[in-house]
């Protein structure tokens, strides 16, 4: 997983309220085997038409938003099933923040297990991005995990967030629960030595 420091990208405004891990990554593409290739089929059924055409409507397709990286949305984004995919389609679409002003709790959870840094903030801030984002398509924010701070390339809007010291903590030196347990590669290693050495016997 890739540490997450600090960013500055451009700002996709979804002001839709209850986007839930479905709209995400539909069903039917959750049979796939592997961890990876779910990011071209992210709002499949929002992207497209019944024909396959790209749908116009919808604001990932329109111009100036296609290379966001930052999902600013209404309130209780992620919610519906716990599918994991969910943020797998993210990030591999090419987000690494979403903004919301609450999330369901196991994608929140799930998020943070992928490199995904999800931010609550009020919602008046929220509608005030989402507003910004589409008169303004381009409009770009600034995302700092360290400092715990958003603000907009002209610093009409700076809001702090606050993320658990663990969770920030992960983020920061990108590890998931993998890379947790190779920190203690070194004490596994001695513990396992010791417990070789003593025939397989613990001691305390």
């Amino acid at each position: 997983m890739d540490p997450f420091n600090k960013m500055n990208g451009v700002v996709l405004p979804m002001n839709r309220v209850n986007v839930d891990t479905d709209q995400i990554i539909p069903k039917q593409f959750l049979k796939r085997v592997e961890r990876t290739g779910f990011g071209e089929f992210l709002f499949f059924n929002w992207r497209f038409n019944e024909d396959g055409s790209p749908n116009s409507d919808f604001i990932l397709n329109k111009p100036g938003y296609q290379d966001a990286e930052i999902i600013v949305a209404g309130r209780n984004f992620g919610s519906g099933s716990s599918r994991e995919h969910a943020p797998w389609a993210l990030g591999q679409y090419g987000f690494k923040v979403v903004i919301a002003p609450s999330f369901a709790d196991i994608f929140h959870n799930n998020c943070f297990q992928n490199g995904l840094l999800p931010v609550v903030l009020p919602e008046e801030t929220v509608q005030q991005i989402i507003e910004n984002a589409e008169n303004d398509p381009g409009y770009r924010l600034n995302v700092d995990l360290e400092a715990e701070r958003v603000w907009d390339d002209n610093e009409d809007v700076v809001a702090d967030f606050s993320v658990e010291p663990f969770r920030r903590y992960c983020l920061l030196n990108g590890l998931d629960d993998i890379g947790l347990t190779l920190e203690a590669e070194d004490d596994i290693s001695a513990f396992e030595s010791s417990r070789s050495s003593n025939g397989g016997v613990l001691t305390f």
